[in-house]
């Protein structure tokens, strides 16, 4: 059954390539100064078998085989939100569709300070300039 091993080394060393922090840890982005790292969840199985033998309707025909199969998924869990002042915080992400609504928020949220930060500029600028 040295095929059958093989076959599952095989599976499993591209089970291990593919679990790695890279696949739960997003590739961080940035909106408004803030930096959002996604959080997934990986799901993995696999399985294999194999055998050998001989047809009984011929006598001299023999065989054997090997099989594996995987199957896998990942599932957004959570965003981290590093604001510009270097306070993080994490947000729960239920649903599909809450991943637009976390999204959304915090690009809301960023324009939101902006628009006020702008708006205490102009009124600074303008005590300074009377």
């Amino acid at each position: 059954m040295e095929p059958l091993n093989d076959v599952f080394k095989t599976t499993l060393g591209e089970a291990e390539r593919i679990l790695s922090t890279k696949a739960v840890v997003g590739e961080p982005f940035e909106v408004g100064g803030n930096t959002i790292v996604p959080l997934v969840a990986v799901g993995f199985g696999f399985g294999g078998g194999g055998g050998e033998g001989e047809d009984p309707k011929q006598s001299s025909a023999k065989g054997s085989g090997v099989a594996s199969g995987a199957g896998g998924g990942v599932r957004p869990v959570a965003l981290v939100i590093v604001d510009k002042d270097g306070h993080a915080r994490v947000e729960p992400i239920r649903t599909v569709a809450s991943v637009v609504d976390k999204v959304g928020e915090a690009i809301v949220r960023v324009m939101e300070t902006r628009a006020k930060t702008d708006k205490e500029a102009a009124g600074a600028a303008g005590r300074t300039a009377g």
